[in-house]
């Protein structure tokens, strides 16, 4: 099989197309035949820094394919099911970025009729906005159709790969949903991914204009830029809500304490890879229900564009995600 491989960390030149053989399952996995790999932030920041256990790694944590092989203990007819993957390469070195990877059996989710685009960008986006969307005071742990309404939700950066994740799950989950963006292009992208209202952070008061819509504050702040935001979350923040920060702009951050204190605000911290168990397989769950139900979409016309990149070019696809590339950036795994 083609695959992409480093030896050891660096830019995207250490990324190198060679043939491995294709492997067999062991006990709990299954082989998927990779169609598309989904391309994150943490894919160049591991490939840059990240130790390398087995002296070598394939990239890639999310990807969709077709199971292709099973091991021992996993039922039979998951052979042929379509299916996404979600932390394929996290402490592993079979990441997506192959005609083939390994992923223990609950790693590989049915996607039914869905596209492989759709299924390749799910994964850490996806998981990711669904913990900032149930780890506070006022909300569910799970969600569904109905489980935001009478919530106001505040996405910091709607148009990016998480904040786009996080305007559509809850809009599907009926929440009135607030974004900011930084520019005319990028609040098109948010009202596309249905986003109720949407501020230019860069023309408009973003304590005034939320305040208009939420007098009495949000419940929940999904953050990716907590060093330039933290004062304008306090304020908007409703009392007992939740700061929920995904990104790290900056190594440390000033928070507003005794603003923080008098709301009882909650500062929630949020990586995907670590978060507890249980909230995991809700996230899990609740995301395969909405892309089965429609309530997740990409492409220009969900607010996230789609970058697409022949395996051969998996270096160029790296450096557009570290570029800051808006939109998912996804690697065809199958046209090597």
């Amino acid at each position: 099989m083609k695959a992409i491989v480093y030896e050891r960390t660096g830019d995207p030149s250490v990324l190198q197309l060679v043939d491995r053989p294709v492997p067999e399952p062991g006990a709990g996995e299954v082989l998927v035949r990779m169609a598309v790999s989904g391309v994150n932030p943490t894919d160049w920041k591991a490939r840059r820094s990240f130790p390398l256990p087995a002296g070598w790694q394939i990239p890639g944590q999310d990807g969709a394919g077709v199971v292709e092989a099973v091991g021992a203990g996993v039922d039979p007819d998951r052979i042929g099911e379509r299916v996404w993957i979600w932390e394929s390469a996290w402490q592993r070195p079979w990441g997506t970025a192959a005609e083939y990877t390994l992923v223990p059996v609950r790693q590989a989710v049915r996607l039914g009729d869905a596209s492989f685009d759709l299924g390749a960008s799910l994964g850490i986006p996806f998981l990711t906005a669904h913990r900032c969307l149930t780890a506070g005071e006022f909300m569910p742990d799970t969600l569904r159709a109905g489980a935001l309404a009478d919530h106001t939700v505040l996405v910091q950066g709607g148009a990016g790969a998480v904040g786009n994740a996080a305007v559509q799950l809850a809009r599907w989950a009926d929440a009135t949903v607030i974004t900011t963006v930084s520019s005319a292009e990028k609040a098109q992208l948010a009202a596309s991914a249905g986003a109720s209202f949407v501020i230019n952070y860069r023309e408009q008061d973003v304590v005034e204009e939320v305040r208009k819509i939420a007098p009495d504050g949000v419940h929940t702040i999904v953050e990716v830029s907590p060093s330039r935001n933290a004062a304008t979350d306090v304020q908007v923040l409703r009392n007992a809500g939740a700061v929920c920060v995904y990104a790290d702009d900056e190594p440390e951050v000033s928070i507003p304490v005794r603003p923080s204190m008098m709301r009882n605000a909650r500062w929630q911290f949020v990586l995907v890879y670590t978060e507890p168990t249980v909230a995991k397989a809700h996230a899990v769950r609740d995301v395969a229900a909405a892309a089965e139900q429609g309530g997740i979409r990409v492409g220009v016309d969900a607010g996230l564009p789609l970058h697409n990149y022949p395996l051969a070019e998996t270096a160029a696809a790296h450096q557009a995600v570290e570029n800051a590339t808006v939109g998912k950036v996804l690697i065809s795994t199958s046209d090597a």
